[in-house]
């Protein structure tokens, strides 16, 4: 039986501490603010990031190195026979597509570079999946293809506080922005595959962005998901967040339990930065995703 490692990098959500609890390497991922590299949870805290994104600091993100992915890779063979790595969706950073490369090129049959398409919260599932799926002895090849086999089975909704950072970052215009700014616009958008996408533009305030993501995240439950199989019980809720603020958040998981069962549990950790560097502090998410089929892991 295979030896597997399991590797993802901090766009996951996974901390370093986290993952020396669960038994895996994170990557962190680098930023380039006001000309100095950073690197995510290692010498960049949440707090100072939205700090320096907040005072004006010229903020952007960046992907380590093939070397450095290499690096990693070589020591984690000097105990492992095969490493599976979970990066962030190839949609979203060309961090996937260059390890696949690598991958390909230098470590055939040893690397399996995990292109499913996800970040944050869904991204850590797949890696908490492939953990699970590595305990019960499957090799690397094979945790690779049961993960592209369920990798659209999940939906992000986030709702933007502000539409400056999809300004900077180009996603809008500055009449769109200002045109937004004017009418206090809380737009939502969807993360699903390969990008970041509108979903609902013209949403007013926070309260009702809560309900419009709770009434599209469980009409996936109901819909596609429940087609999947029949069930809507095995499902994972996730909030997640950014900036320092969880008084909406909290508030968040208090209505979705009143809708869902006060039994359900609800996973919330913070937006990465990858994603809050192009969306800014004070956004609110919502998630739902399938859990794995229960004859994968008896």
């Amino acid at each position: 039986m295979a030896k597997v490692a399991v590797l993802t990098d901090s766009n996951s959500g996974i901390t370093q501490s986290e993952g020396k609890e669960l038994g895996i390497k994170v990557i962190p991922m680098p930023f380039n603010i006001d000309g100095e590299e950073y690197l995510e949870d290692i010498n960049l805290t949440q707090e100072q990031f939205y700090q320096k994104l907040t005072s004006g600091a010229k903020v952007s993100t960046s992907q380590p190195s093939s070397i450095y992915v290499e690096s990693i890779w070589d020591e984690l063979l000097q105990e492992y026979d095969q490493v599976v790595y979970i990066p962030m969706s190839s949609g979203l950073s060309k961090s996937c597509e260059t390890a696949t490369n690598s991958a390909k090129a230098k470590y055939e049959g040893k690397v399996f570079v995990v292109d499913n398409q996800r970040i944050s919260v869904t991204q850590r599932q797949s890696v908490i999946d492939a953990i699970e799926l590595a305990k019960c002895g499957y090799d690397g090849q094979a945790i690779y293809d049961k993960l592209m086999e369920i990798k659209f089975d999940s939906d992000i909704f986030i709702m933007v506080d502000t539409l400056e950072y999809l300004k900077k970052g180009g996603r809008i215009t500055a009449a769109a922005a200002a045109l937004g700014g004017m009418l206090r616009l809380k737009p939502i958008l969807l993360i699903k595959g390969e990008k970041l996408d509108k979903f609902r533009m013209r949403n007013r305030s926070v309260e009702s962005a809560k309900e419009i993501m709770l009434d599209a995240c469980l009409e996936k439950v109901n819909g596609y998901l429940k087609d999947k199989d029949g069930r809507t019980d095995n499902i994972y809720y996730e909030v997640a967040y950014s900036g320092v603020d969880k008084t909406d958040v909290l508030d968040f998981i208090k209505i979705i339990k009143e809708k869902v069962g006060e039994n359900v549990d609800i996973f919330c950790a913070p937006l990465s930065l990858s994603v809050s560097c192009h969306i800014g502090p004070g956004a609110l998410a919502m998630a739902v995703c399938k859990k794995m089929p229960d004859e994968w892991t008896k």
